[in-house]
């Protein structure tokens, strides 16, 4: 069973940077696709980023893309994800998922998913 464990989360003024963490036990990394998702309130759970389980490489949405990176520490079996340059827009509720079998088309569904953390709040203010 595959057990997944966020930290890192907190407050911040817009533009500062945080680091998440998703401590990853039960498997390691090898066949596994972990991901960062989000959940502002009232909205849907939306696809943040994820390092795909068959070639490694990164995927991240658009609203993050240049100021977050996704990175995996495979000695601690854990993966963390730096958010750069914060806005007001990024304050959610950010999830950690993982899955063993997802393919590269369903990689920003979180119904492809099979284990989640619990997840950790962040919050930016202006």
């Amino acid at each position: 069973q595959v057990q997944l464990v966020e930290s890192g989360g907190g407050s911040a003024p817009a533009g500062a940077s945080l680091t998440l963490s998703c401590k990853v036990s039960g498997q390691t990394f090898n066949g596994l696709t972990v991901t960062w998702f989000r959940q502002a309130p009232g909205k849907e759970r939306e696809f943040v980023a994820s390092n795909f389980r068959t070639t490694n490489r990164l995927y991240y949405a658009d609203s993050v893309k240049g100021r977050f990176i996704m990175s995996t520490d495979r000695a601690e079996n854990a993966v963390s994800l730096r958010m750069n340059r914060l806005e007001v827009e990024d304050t959610a509720v950010y999830y950690c998922a993982a899955s063993r079998r997802l393919i590269l088309s369903t990689l920003r569904q979180s119904s492809a998913y099979d284990y989640w953390g619990r997840g950790t709040q962040v919050t930016v203010s202006s």
